[in-house]
């Protein structure tokens, strides 16, 4: 019985790392996966990367796709083992529940990957309804610089001063975003320094 699966977590937590395993498992196994990624983030340009070095051809998502759709005309040129989507913090409500659907209506087990929550500590949308609609949720974890786990992330300026404002979305990596604890990201709202 397939399902759909959201693994999450903060920045730095091996999601990408996760997600190119298990499509690399399922290769081995002569089984065919579909990986997406998100068009919005160009900097691996149809590839999902892993910070370790490790990536893979990946198909990009936007806004107004219909995914369902998509992965049903693949279907017709022969069977899918699984599909797995990067980034996953940047679907949209409905295709989630298109995704829902290929679990559901075509029997393909879906794997999710993705932030939970944004730098000001609030969910996603497409994090949000995957919360709310996936049949597992699986946390994949990361630690804070004081040992805890981190379960929060917090943009940070050039010379280090924590942002507390601004648009949701930005693309970057380690020079934009630090993983913390809750402690220590109520901390760094506060004062500004991560």
């Amino acid at each position: 019985m397939a399902k759909l699966y959201f693994y999450y977590s903060t920045m730095n937590a091996g999601k990408s790392t996760a997600l190119l395993q298990a499509s690399h498992n399922y290769g081995e196994r002569g089984m065919h996966t579909v990986v997406y990624t998100a068009k919005l983030d160009d900097r691996a340009d149809g590839r999902v990367a892993s910070r370790i070095g490790i990536s893979a051809d990946a198909r990009h998502f936007a806004a107004g796709q219909d995914l369902f759709h998509e992965i049903s005309a693949d279907l017709t040129e022969g069977p899918i083992a699984c599909v797995l989507v990067d980034e996953a913090q940047f679907l949209a409500s409905d295709q989630v529940r298109q995704l829902a659907r290929v679990v559901d209506d075509l029997n393909v087990p879906v794997l999710c990957y993705g932030l939970r929550t944004d730098f000001l500590g609030r969910l996603f949308e497409g994090s949000a309804q995957l919360l709310a609609w996936a049949d597992n949720l699986v946390e994949i974890k990361t630690v804070c610089h004081c040992g805890r786990k981190a379960t929060m992330v917090v943009r940070v300026l050039p010379d280090g001063r924590v942002e507390t404002a601004g648009a949701q979305v930005e693309i970057g990596g380690n020079d934009r975003y630090v993983s913390l604890c809750r402690r220590h990201f109520t901390s760094a709202i506060e004062t500004g320094k991560a």
